[in-house]
């Protein structure tokens, strides 16, 4: 286990992460209305969630279901979260590390790069499973593309975090962020909780590692200082 605390490293490019922010607010929007919205959860759930055997035509719903075509429910999925710890720990995760990211992206690029890593984590659990006809819901995969992103631009930046049973410590990104990493693979390859889409995950962060390099500003100094300060002896 692992949770994300601060890492204190300041905005360059950017005064206010306003794409982070709208991010989390429409994620805590979504799950209000998911919970006390007059649809109800499980028509929410149903309608905008990702299924991989509607998505691949295998199975259909009932009459009225989904809301909109399968193919978006690659990205309405992403906003919908099954409990308030969910969701908690989801934007914890992107209000430490996104707003970082974002300053390297510009506000446009970052919904787009969130959007498009959470498309490809939810097609990436669909292309394991595809029989399933359980709805994924959540940010996870998209937010596991901004931590694989930070990793990338910060890797020896210090993070503190909450590890195992709660134990604070202050490690390197390269060592917080590949502890959490291990064990969404390790969870994924020798089975974890049925109701977490391991591989969701992993696809997200791969997503996140190959767009960075695309989508990040060709070429930072800010970047480039905050690296060389965090060398040994610097």
């Amino acid at each position: 286990m692992f949770l994300p605390l601060h890492d204190g490293i300041p905005l360059q490019h950017l005064k206010t992460p306003f794409a982070t922010r709208l991010l989390i607010a429409l994620c805590v929007a979504a799950y209000f209305l998911t919970f006390f919205g007059p649809i109800g959860e499980d028509w929410v759930v149903a309608g905008f969630g990702l299924i991989p055997s509607v998505l691949f035509g295998t199975e259909a719903l009932p009459e009225g279901l989904p809301f909109i075509p399968p193919q978006l429910t690659l990205v309405t999925s992403i906003f919908l979260h099954g409990s308030f710890i969910h969701l908690a720990g989801n934007m914890l995760f992107l209000w430490v590390f996104g707003d970082n990211v974002e300053d390297a992206m510009g506000h446009g690029r970052f919904i787009l790069f969130f959007i498009l890593c959470g498309a490809v984590a939810g097609l990436a659990h669909a292309l394991i499973d595809p029989e399933s006809g359980r709805p994924l819901i959540g940010a996870s995969g998209a937010v596991s593309g901004v931590v694989a992103a930070y990793l990338i631009l910060y890797p020896r930046v210090r993070v503190w975090g909450l590890f195992l049973k709660g134990i604070p410590l202050r490690v390197p990104a390269f060592w917080a962020i590949g502890f959490w990493f291990l064990l969404q693979l390790g969870a994924a390859l020798v089975g974890g909780d049925d109701g977490v889409g391991w591989f969701a995950h992993l696809g997200g962060f791969l997503a996140g590692a190959i767009l960075i390099p695309v989508m990040r500003r060709r070429y930072d100094p800010v970047l480039a200082r905050v690296e060389a300060q965090a060398q040994p002896g610097a």
